[in-house]
């Protein structure tokens, strides 16, 4: 990144949400950097950012251990944005008030707009939008110099400002999709009241990731994980235009992949670039280490414990490696870690909460701050086809978490066999590349049915279809019957042991993408 390039630094509370602020901030072609609540003044001037957002955040200003940040930050004369939490904070710092209230609001909820000048500029006067809410406290006196631009039934400052010290708050998240609006929201914060100009793009992105890459890697040697994902491929192109011969990838069957997944991604792989893989079959290394394993938390770390063991081991066949490449993106590291602030930690990834302590490689991970839809822009960027930049995400544990249960050959075989029937069923309906992901996941229980006449007692497969732009929000997709009706009917007559096939119809939030 370039000293003068123009850029909104958002300060993280803890809200699982935070990347996604930054993510629509870029998407409107702002460069925008996550750093941490507590960052010193001097360090965040020194940033010399045209704007700063405060995010959202799971405390209450008046929890014992809140995060805060210190008073000087609104006395800088850059412009703030607080969300959420972060207009909470904001008032309980400018001795404003800040109250629990009976009635939290969590969800869609109906804003209306009572001055659309800057913040809301654009939008109608007086007008109501749908936007999402997440509160527990709500404000309840104003700090001095403050007025109401916007309110809801719950909250009667949903939207706040101090027009001279260019000081905003919104009770709302804009940075969902849930708020329509959002969007003109931000963009007019940014373009409008921090004057930023649309700048910012993923050739910016490739020019500054290989000289970060060169400059870390030096003249060693680097190891890239390769699975023939998206995430993965992008990262080896990328690292092999910085480094060249410097890489080396490998595909590792660790005998959760999808039916004939190894053989075709290897053929791929080597057939599209000109990059140095090599593929080692270790499946049956991982089955036996996952096997009696039904916690989703054990089998992710033994699945990204075994992966080191293997990259160590391979690394060792090269001479001295010193680096292990990933493709890593925002929405593993946030469902696992605290990124930059205080994040809940939803789940493990096998990326990341499953890597051992003392792994003996550094890590190298261009797109740990980057979204799905980011990284198949810069995949384009870097010449890569369409075919393979849309492959559906598939999740690094594989096949593992979406057995819920042990790991053994005979669910492998039913659920890949379902799976693959589902894959080419999206296809055929030409819808495969219209949705977020659609898999299959082998549930651990057994209902009756009749074949031929004759009792059975077989297990249940569930079909799981979302539709997303980045994964940290997902809705479920309304498919038409015939395919529903078609998938099913395949399902139960050709893959032997399955007699029911069921669809799940639940969102993220509050549920996951994936089961486990």
């Amino acid at each position: 990144m370039q000293r003068d390039q123009e850029k909104i630094i958002i300060l993280d509370f803890g809200s699982q949400y935070t990347q996604l602020i930054a993510r629509r901030i870029r998407d409107s072609k702002v460069y925008s950097e996550i750093h941490p609540y507590n960052i010193s003044i001097d360090a965040l001037r020194s940033l010399a950012p045209e704007g700063i957002i405060l995010s959202g955040g799971p405390s209450s200003v008046y929890d014992r251990d809140a995060p805060v940040i210190s008073k000087k930050i609104f006395e800088a004369g850059i412009p703030v944005l607080g969300i959420c939490y972060g207009m909470q904070l904001i008032c309980y710092l400018l001795e404003g008030s800040v109250e629990p209230h009976t009635k939290r609001e969590y969800g869609r909820a109906e804003l209306f707009i009572d001055d659309n000048k800057d913040l809301f500029k654009g939008l109608e006067p007086h007008g109501m939008i749908q936007v999402w809410m997440s509160h527990g406290d709500r404000i309840e006196k104003l700090p001095e110099g403050f007025n109401v631009i916007a309110h809801s039934s719950n909250s009667p400052s949903a939207a706040i400002r101090s027009r001279n010290r260019k000081i905003y708050g919104v009770q709302f998240h804009p940075e969902v999709i849930h708020t329509p609006q959002g969007k003109t929201i931000l963009e007019n914060f940014i373009f409008n009241i921090c004057s930023c100009s649309p700048s910012w793009n993923m050739k910016s992105f490739i020019e500054k990731s290989v000289e970060d890459i060169r400059k870390k890697v030096g003249d060693k040697k680097v190891l890239c994980g390769c699975s023939g994902g998206v995430d993965s491929t992008v990262a080896a192109v990328l690292i092999d235009r910085a480094i060249g011969s410097q890489l080396t990838c490998i595909f590792v069957d660790n005998g959760v992949l999808r039916k004939d997944e190894f053989e075709k991604v290897s053929n791929l792989l080597a057939k599209s670039f000109n990059i140095n893989l090599k593929a080692v079959d270790e499946s049956k290394r991982f089955i036996s280490k996952l096997r009696g394993v039904e916690d989703p938390e054990k089998k992710r770390k033994i699945i990204g414990n075994e992966f080191i063991c293997v990259f160590e081991r391979e690394a060792k066949k090269l001479g001295r490696v010193d680096f292990l490449a990933q493709g890593t993106l925002y929405p593993d590291v946030i469902e696992s870690v605290s990124f930059k602030g205080p994040s809940a930690t939803i789940k493990s990834h096998h990326n990341v909460g499953g890597l051992p302590e003392k792994m003996k490689l550094d890590l190298i991970e261009p797109f740990r701050e980057l979204f799905k839809d980011e990284v198949r822009e810069l995949g384009r960027e870097l010449g890569i086809s369409e075919e393979l930049l849309m492959r559906q995400p598939f999740p690094g544990p594989g096949l593992a978490i979406r057995i819920l249960g042990p790991v053994t050959e005979e669910n492998l075989e039913l659920l890949r066999d379902a799976d693959s029937i589902i894959i080419d069923e999206f296809k055929r309906f030409d819808l495969y590349y219209k949705v977020w992901q659609s898999f299959a996941v082998l549930l651990p229980i057994r209902t009756v049915g009749v074949m031929g006449d004759e009792r059975t007692y077989e297990k249940v497969i569930a079909l799981r279809t979302v539709e997303s732009r980045d994964g940290m929000t997902a809705d479920w997709v309304r498919l038409p019957f015939d395919i529903l009706d078609k998938i099913s009917n395949r399902i139960i007559n050709e893959v032997k042991g399955i007699n029911r096939v069921v669809y799940d119809i639940s969102s993220k939030p509050p549920s996951t993408i994936e089961w486990e």
